[in-house]
């Protein structure tokens, strides 16, 4: 048989296998979503990751008339997570909320399952608050300025709670220490939600929280807050100093949570998700929850989103090799 021959006989067996794929990725999208759609939160409940995903979740539920399950697999710096949502089946019915700790975690952890460029199509930013400088109240300082004093005179005896091994809390407590010249134990624990109930129960005493997590705290007066880690003050706590203000030039560190699907996921699918999320974001509900949380509402999406996460993962490795940090 003729080499053109064989080229057709492939192709009438493949050109009908190929439209037959491409009309059912068509109708599925048309019909998307036909069931509930899980949400995988690298992280356990109560933490920053949180506090944006279940009120968009809620919306969301609302609007597309499909409930939006909320999946919390937190451990390892919410890289568990992350393994899991790579693995997820890409049919348009799981994505991940991840955040700034998937830009650090190349630079901490050896060996990953999951390429946080390769295993995903990025989607887009959903918030991006400014971390937090926050303590027990039984802490004896009054300011960041007492708080360093503390620490300088007392090296060792204080402590910081943060959501795991290579998580944006763990990096900005070691960038503290090298601007500040102090030494501070690091706890990790599995996610924000339980350093959080560690710090107000006592049992850390101090955290480098994003402010989403950590603001009802403040407000009820269960955690101080020193300062904020951004180059101006929060609207919704103007009462609480920049870290330039309170002493630490040059402190400037911001949490973010992204939103991504599976690689293979259909385009369409992606889009659509997109268009609701940012339908979503920008209602009255929750504009006002993420300005309460120390956000704007964000527009990035796509490929610009996925450059932004390049660029931090860059950043990130620079500060993990200046600051020495490691796995504890």
């Amino acid at each position: 048989m003729k080499v053109h021959q064989i080229t057709k006989s492939i192709l009438q067996k493949l050109v009908p296998t190929l439209l037959t794929c491409f009309v059912m990725s068509s109708m599925a999208a048309d019909n998307w979503p036909s069931k509930p759609i899980t949400l995988i939160v690298p992280f356990p409940a109560g933490g920053g990751t949180d506090a944006f995903a279940r009120p968009l979740s809620a919306v969301l539920t609302k609007n597309l008339g499909k409930q939006i399950i909320i999946d919390n697999r937190g451990g390892a710096g919410g890289t568990l997570g992350a393994g899991i949502a790579a693995k997820a089946a890409p049919d348009g019915y799981t994505f991940f909320m991840g955040a700034a700790h998937h830009a650090i975690a190349p630079s901490i952890y050896p060996k990953l399952d999951y390429d946080i460029e390769k295993s995903f199509i990025p989607m887009m930013l959903v918030a991006s608050p400014p971390q937090v400088i926050v303590i027990n109240p039984k802490v004896p300082a009054n300011d960041l300025k007492g708080m360093i004093d503390l620490l300088k005179q007392n090296p060792g005896k204080y402590n910081y709670g943060s959501a795991g091994n290579g998580s944006s809390h763990h990096l900005a407590g070691e960038l503290f220490k090298m601007q500040t010249k102090t030494y501070i134990t690091h706890i990790p624990y599995r996610g924000a939600g339980p350093a959080l109930s560690d710090l107000i129960a006592g049992q850390v005493d101090m955290m480098f929280d994003g402010l989403g997590s950590s603001s009802q705290h403040i407000k009820s007066g269960k955690i101080k807050a020193l300062a904020v880690a951004s180059d101006k003050r929060v609207p919704a706590f103007p009462n609480v100093p920049t870290a330039k203000e309170a002493g630490v030039p040059g402190y400037v560190v911001s949490t973010w949570y992204g939103l991504w699907a599976p690689k293979g996921t259909p385009q369409d699918i992606v889009e659509k998700m997109e268009a609701e999320v940012t339908k979503a974001m920008n209602s009255p509900e929750l504009m006002e929850i993420w300005m309460n949380n120390g956000s704007e509402t964000p527009n990035m999406v796509g490929d610009t989103f996925d450059k932004f996460v390049s660029a931090d993962i860059k950043r990130w490795a620079a500060v993990v090799k200046a600051s020495g940090a490691k796995l504890d």
